[in-house]
């Protein structure tokens, strides 16, 4: 399932886990060991989240022998951070605008 529109990756980072998830895996790829490791979580809320990732399209698992090695993948971070600065825009070139009522 890859995740339908930017808001909803506003929506599964909004997990302040999954946020630090995808704030260390920014850092490059790393197994489910090291997560646990640098997040201080447990290894099955880790594993869970990171399911959560993998079925949005955030995340990109790589198996390496006995280990899986997750990535994050930038293509919708950029499509969320688009549809924010698109927003924006609006929000700043209407921001005069008055509706009648």
């Amino acid at each position: 399932m890859l995740i339908s529109a930017p808001p909803d990756v506003l929506r599964l980072l909004g997990d302040p886990l999954r946020a630090r998830i995808a704030e260390f895996l920014a850092e490059g790829p790393a197994c489910t060991c090291h997560l646990v490791e640098g997040l201080d979580a447990t290894q099955s809320n880790i594993s869970n989240h990171l399911r959560v990732l993998r079925e949005a399209g955030l995340v990109a698992a790589e198996p390496r022998g006995r280990f899986t090695y997750y990535r994050l993948l930038p293509g919708p971070l950029e499509a969320a951070a688009g549809h924010l600065t698109a927003l924006a825009a609006r929000a700043r070139d209407t921001a005069a605008v008055r509706q009648e009522c």
